[in-house]
């Protein structure tokens, strides 16, 4: 075995305090991952010279939105204790567990889109913008920084991988498994970007990207779930294989084809 194997061992999460509360890389990467997604947007819209009211306003439009949802989805999807947090929900953002600052745990990607897509809804209808354009930059915008995020799972050593004996196996709690995160943050951010970026010149309506978006990263994330274990109060959703993640994901990417098709044939009758 050697450093890599044994990243976890020598790997410190937190990164440093401020006074004594701890403020670990994984909350970092995710700071980077929201305002690298703001200026990749401004660098489209300086580049495509796109017309865009008031960019920064919608970054927190979106923000509280996909904050929001991604707490929320997660307690609804994944979360063995809903009815507790439905009953209390004055516990859904608190930081403290028996008096311990150990910060909110326990964010959905999907209950983030929902989130997401509301809060851009609102923004579209309030500054009577094109919803079908803001999509579009945000499908360029989102995978890249996408990235940063599962960084951020790797460094906190969550959303672990199915044991392995490949070589570039990570020990977790002296089991070999498969660096997922790392898999996904590959896919899900590198992948997904080529594919929209390279479908851009083939666009025909308003609204494509990020339907091209959807189709691509649910089956990137399909696939990169192949090697992610499966959540430990959930488990294997089918045939000790199909995760709910990946249950999740093919039906983003059925909706997203659904809704491309029906938008295509608009465009052909129009």
């Amino acid at each position: 075995m050697n450093a890599w194997n044994n990243i976890y061992e020598s790997f410190d999460p937190v990164a440093f305090n401020i006074f004594s509360f701890p403020v670990h890389w994984y909350g970092i990467m995710y700071v980077l991952a929201l305002v690298s997604a703001l200026y990749i947007g401004k660098y489209f819209i300086k580049k495509d010279k796109l017309e865009f009211k008031g960019i920064d306003n919608y970054f927190i439009y979106v923000e509280i939105g996909v904050i929001l949802g991604a707490r929320l989805g997660y307690i609804l999807f994944y979360d063995t204790q809903t009815l507790y947090y439905l009953s209390h929900p004055w516990q859904i953002f608190n930081p403290f567990q028996n008096g311990e600052f150990v910060g909110i745990r326990g964010m959905s990607y999907h209950g983030a889109i929902i989130g997401f897509l509301l809060s851009s809804y609102l923004y579209s209808k309030k500054h009577r913008m094109s919803f079908g354009r803001i999509m579009d930059l945000v499908a360029l915008s989102v995978p890249l920084a996408f990235v940063f995020g599962r960084i951020g799972n790797f460094l906190n050593k969550e959303l672990i991988g199915r044991e392995t004996d490949v070589s570039w196996g990570i020990l977790v709690d002296g089991v070999l498994r498969h660096p997922s995160q790392l898999y996904e943050a590959i896919l899900e951010g590198f992948g997904v970007f080529i594919v929209v970026y390279t479908y851009r010149k083939y666009q025909k309506f308003s609204g494509e990207l990020i339907l091209v978006y959807a189709i691509s990263y649910g089956m990137f994330r399909a696939l990169a779930e192949i090697y992610r274990a499966p959540d430990a109060q959930i488990g294997y959703v089918c045939c000790e294989m199909i995760t709910q993640g990946q249950v999740m994901s093919l039906a983003m990417s059925l909706v997203g084809a659904i809704s491309w098709l029906y938008y295509y044939k608009k465009t052909k009758v129009d």
